[in-house]
């Protein structure tokens, strides 16, 4: 079905049935050109080696947008959302363990592996886990 447009042209809708751009399909395309520069800047064999991975990302990327099984594509996004959040939240965590480095210390729980903050200068002190309550103790 041809809609119309004020000058009379066809406009382009795209299809209700395809699943179309999501955050996976973002980051496979920028992906894909972070890999295509790279291949603009490198030469000899690694040169092909980025090109083809360009290329197969750019493929999975568009394979992606244009599919029909939607259940499938917002499984992948779902799983990619948790990783990245995984991830994200580590950087955040180191980020804000260096801002606070000053005045505080951080240690692993060897309970449950959860960083835990104490205050600097307090000599040996015996640290209480918040999340698993194992006890260890440490100098800070």
């Amino acid at each position: 079905m041809k809609r119309f447009g004020s000058g009379g042209l066809p406009r382009f809708q795209f299809p209700a049935d395809r699943y179309g751009a999501d955050e996976l399909g973002r980051f496979l395309s920028i992906s894909a050109l972070g890999s295509l520069f790279l291949a603009l800047i490198s030469s000899g064999g690694v040169k092909s080696i980025f090109a083809a991975c360009s290329m197969g990302l750019l493929v999975w990327c568009y394979s992606r947008i244009l599919s029909r099984n939607l259940s499938r594509r917002r499984a992948e996004n779902n799983k990619y959302l948790q990783k990245r959040g995984a991830v994200m939240d580590w950087f955040c965590l180191k980020r804000d363990c260096f801002s606070q480095r000053k005045e505080y210390a951080f240690f692993r729980c060897p309970g449950c592996g959860r960083t835990v903050r104490v205050p600097r200068g307090k000599g040996h002190i015996r640290i209480t886990c918040p999340h698993c309550g194992y006890t260890f103790d440490k100098k800070t």
